[in-house]
């Protein structure tokens, strides 16, 4: 007996069609386009999803340097005297501190200083 593909084949052309909808042109509505934009745009975000990580990091670190030097430190300082005083707080944290919990992150300050 022979394998007719008609369905699965016609599944996976659909999929790849649904995944490529709101694309520009033939790129959303021919299969062998699509598919390359598909596959263009899954390596797209794989990279995106590591530079967001990278970005996030660097605008928490620009957080809490603000506040920081509003205490009269600088980040350098602030986060070594964390390490010093064996207070393990991520960037994270940190920067959602410097934003919006300002008495507390002052107090923090006013730890490493002392």
């Amino acid at each position: 007996m022979r394998i007719k593909r008609s369905v699965n084949a016609l599944k996976k052309r659909r999929a790849i069609l649904k995944q490529a909808k709101g694309y520009r042109g033939a790129k959303s509505k021919l299969y062998r386009v699509a598919r390359q934009a598909v596959m263009k745009s899954g390596q797209y975000a794989y990279v995106g999803r590591k530079l967001k990580k990278r970005d996030m990091r660097r605008l928490w670190i620009v957080r809490i340097n603000a506040g920081c030097r509003a205490n009269g430190l600088s980040y350098s300082v602030f986060i070594n005297g964390l390490k010093n005083k064996n207070i393990d707080l991520n960037r994270k944290v940190l920067a959602d501190m410097a934003v919006n919990d300002v008495a507390s992150f002052n107090k923090l300050c006013d730890l490493v200083k002392g």
